[in-house]
């Protein structure tokens, strides 16, 4: 495997470009869910779910489920019959391969690359949730050799999966809540450190939030997504976990079409974030310069709070920030993973459980024709507790 470093090429100089989530995929990864100051009840329950999703995935693309060492053996037994999951030994910090793991790249003439992003922790010793992310750091690398393909290494930008969408004709969904926020490329870009500390103190080459930030991390989504255009959502409803990943909030149906999150409910805790979120996406064009046709997916009727048992079960760690019972939960049903004609959508026990996928199934027959895809739920509170949802624990690696 080869390494392409940001002074030697781009995937965009190379005629690459990040396909759309409905595009033709080879496999989709995930990891084991194990950390026990994350995951309530020693991480059993959310296994259990974690387990369910991968099923749901391989009646549709081949699973590669990841596991550490000590995981292995009874990772290895959940899945003894179920043969479109396989179970590969891989170290792990979390279980987040959205976010930790490679963004393949394809040249539409039969190549295909990976891209390692820098990875810390959301948010580093700013705001980061974990610590050690030294593993984590390292799982893109770790599938781009599994995948037997080259590695682009950008030289300072921070990111992670969950904070893009992509249509595949160069058009790419962000937050500014999330990628010019201090913990991430804001905090990565240094001029001067002081060698004399163990964790050198430096001066930022940009501020965050920052026109000049906001300049950089576009000219670099463009260079490392082969996009023409990255349009800026403001927020995203998340921001004391991801800070605000968008695809908590919105996501391509296909080249020009987007569905957001909403809410006809003004106390809902993220009434104001729907709003301006669908507002933006609706006046806004895309690369090819066409108007996003934008459809409405509803939010749960209720929040989505942790018990105070599951609270009780994690183990308190000074390096992993602590679950609460009186905070609503990241429970979004756009939080869906695409994949070879299946979508796989959370579920939380709400009322609005069907509904959604009612909605998903009525968008996905009327943009791609009756039956081109099946809509297919799968519980999945447990893994909003461990602070994600079902796309955040899944990458889908496209087919070259």
């Amino acid at each position: 495997m080869r390494t392409i470093y940001e002074s030697d090429s781009t995937p965009k100089a190379d005629g690459y470009y990040m396909p759309a989530e409905f595009s033709k995929q080879k496999r989709v990864w995930m990891g084991w869910p194990h950390r026990t100051d994350t995951w309530a009840h020693g991480a059993k329950p959310a296994q259990a779910q974690y387990a369910n999703v991968a099923r749901a995935i391989a009646e549709f693309t081949p699973v590669y489920m990841c596991a550490n060492q000590v995981d292995y053996a009874n990772c290895k037994a959940v899945f003894e019959d179920d043969p479109g999951v396989h179970v590969i030994e891989m170290t792990t910090d979390d279980a987040w391969f959205r976010d930790t793991g490679a963004t393949y790249v394809v040249d539409g003439k039969g190549g295909k690359r990976a891209v390692h992003w820098h990875f810390n922790g959301y948010g580093g010793f700013v705001d980061g949730l974990y610590f050690p992310w030294d593993k984590d750091e390292q799982i893109a690398l770790k599938m781009a050799e599994l995948s037997e393909v080259d590695r682009y290494r950008p030289d300072d930008m921070i990111l992670e999966g969950g904070s893009i969408t992509v249509d595949g004709e160069g058009t790419v969904v962000v937050t500014d809540q999330c990628l010019l926020s201090p913990g991430r490329t804001a905090s990565a870009v240094r001029v001067e450190e002081d060698e004399d500390n163990i964790w050198p103190t430096f001066e930022l080459a940009f501020k965050p939030w920052s026109d000049e930030l906001r300049e950089y991390m576009t000219e670099h989504l463009k260079a490392y997504l082969g996009v023409e255009k990255v349009i800026w959502v403001k927020e995203g409803i998340d921001p004391s976990e991801t800070n605000g990943h968008i695809d908590d909030v919105a996501t391509f149906i296909a080249p020009g079409v987007m569905a957001c999150i909403w809410t006809d409910d003004p106390d809902y805790p993220f009434y104001r974030q729907c709003h301006e979120a669908y507002e933006t996406l609706s006046n806004a064009t895309d690369a090819k310069g066409r108007k996003l046709k934008v459809y409405k997916l509803p939010m749960p009727v209720e929040p989505v709070y942790m018990d105070q048992a599951s609270c009780d079960s994690i183990d308190i760690d000074e390096n992993a920030e602590p679950r609460v019972s009186d905070e609503p939960l990241i429970a979004s049903y756009m939080n869906f993973l695409v994949t070879n004609g299946g979508i796989i959508t959370p579920q939380y026990g709400d009322v609005n459980d069907a509904l959604a996928i009612e909605t998903l199934q009525k968008i996905y027959d009327e943009t791609w024709g009756e039956g081109a895809y099946k809509v297919v739920g799968v519980q999945s509170e447990q893994v909003v507790f461990g602070g994600g949802n079902i796309h955040c624990i899944t990458q889908q690696e496209p087919e070259a």
